[in-house]
């Protein structure tokens, strides 16, 4: 995605704003599909899956390679990111369980 052309500091970071706004949404969205996820495990091993946590972190640092980021920034990023909705996820997992 091509920024748009800014003619002020103020334009820039306004700009920069709304991106944070969206990554923001983005990050619920992710975390609401997180919570489905609890629906089909059947135990707390497979929710800490280390196989598909390296997927998705591989994935995510070539593409971020793609679009001129370091990849490390990308990976540190994620796997906080990762970290918490693991918790989310257990968090659900135990939820459904209980009922």
């Amino acid at each position: 995605m091509k920024p748009k052309e800014c003619n002020s500091l103020e334009d820039v970071r306004g700009e920069i704003d709304k991106i944070d706004l969206q990554i923001v949404d983005l990050m619920a969205t992710r975390n609401n599909y997180i919570k489905q996820l609890a629906r089909f495990k059947d135990s707390i091993d497979k929710i800490k899956e280390e196989s598909r946590i390296d997927t998705v972190i591989n994935r995510v640092r070539a593409h971020g390679i793609e679009q001129g980021l370091s990849p490390n920034l990308i990976e540190e990023i994620f796997h906080i990111m990762i970290d918490n909705m693991v918790e989310t996820e257990i968090a659900e997992f135990r939820n459904i369980k209980s009922l």
